[in-house]
């Protein structure tokens, strides 16, 4: 087990650079090819289960399959050999995809032994590396390479060329509740904003100062404040201040949000401190403006 891990910790800079794919894995501790490139159906390749990045941007896609259609696959797939005319894709699921969005009924690849344990642990640190993976997808792959491949964090850090306390802050993204995490898979909120929020205990504060990031477009360092307000020991106000964010707006303004987002066709936020306040209307393009305007009879 612990000389797996070594060699692929030194085969990642092979993994990264220019070399040809087949020297890239060669490197990083995947046995040699059986044989060199052949040319494999699209329909006896299954793709790897391990792979961590469930999403890839259509309109991505798109423009890799219009270049395979003029140029072809230059770079071929790395597949291992379940069976007679069954193979699983190690690397290059992206061409994989592209090739099939392009027409093609067979591709080149190169094909490889490799245990479960290789394509697991070579298929996340691969992506961590090379891929742009949202907080919430890089998190995840940590937790699976703790978990599944019994790595310690530091050796974790280690594989993935990150100190222990980046890895422990992108684990950490795992105990938010699940709408933060949807948001921040999204692109809805940033990491900062995350780091900000997960140093809050409560669930409740957290999905309130979450919705109140959306609300009133709070920039990280508002959040921060907000949250040393909350958490900060000793400071005066401090518990009034949270119970305060926690309970959320009284019950009037929710009933004035409520009539006032029914009546505009949006979501509109309210905000008072008892004597003044403001209302917020969004919108979402010239003709939604327009359209706010007719009602406002502007």
């Amino acid at each position: 087990m612990s000389k797996k891990r070594v060699a692929l910790g030194r085969g990642l800079s092979a993994l990264l650079s220019d070399t040809p794919e087949s020297e890239k894995l060669e490197e990083a501790g995947v046995p040699a090819q059986t044989s060199g490139v052949n040319e494999i159906l699209l329909t006896e390749i299954t793709v790897n289960p391990y792979q961590p990045r469930k999403h890839f941007e259509p309109e991505a896609l798109k423009e890799l399959s219009e270049s395979i259609k003029v140029h072809g696959i230059i770079q071929p797939l790395t597949v291992r050999k379940l069976s007679s005319n069954q193979y699983q894709l190690i690397s290059g699921e992206r061409r994989f995809q592209a090739a099939k969005l392009a027409g093609l009924k067979a591709v080149p690849a190169y094909v490889r032994s490799a245990d479960d344990q290789q394509m697991l642990e070579m298929a996340l640190i691969e992506n961590i590396q090379r891929e742009n993976l949202n907080p919430i997808e890089i998190a995840v792959s940590y937790q699976r390479l703790i978990s599944e491949i019994n790595l310690k964090q530091e050796e974790l850090g280690e594989r993935v060329g990150k100190n222990r306390s980046t890895v422990t802050n992108y684990l950490r993204l795992l105990k938010l509740p699940p709408d933060i995490q949807i948001a921040l898979r999204d692109n809805k909120i940033s990491m900062g904003h995350a780091r900000a929020i997960i140093n809050v205990d409560s669930p409740d504060t957290q999905l309130f100062i979450y919705k109140k990031i959306l609300s009133e477009d709070l920039s990280v360092r508002k959040v921060e404040e907000l949250v040393r307000q909350l958490v900060s020991p000793g400071k005066e106000g401090s518990k009034a201040a949270a119970d305060k964010v926690s309970a959320g707006p009284p019950k009037e303004i929710k009933q004035l949000q409520s009539t006032l987002s029914t009546h505009f066709g949006t979501k509109v936020n309210v905000k008072s401190d008892g004597k003044k306040g403001e209302i917020k209307i969004p919108f979402y393009s010239i003709e939604d403006l327009n359209r706010l305007l007719e009602i406002l009879k502007v």
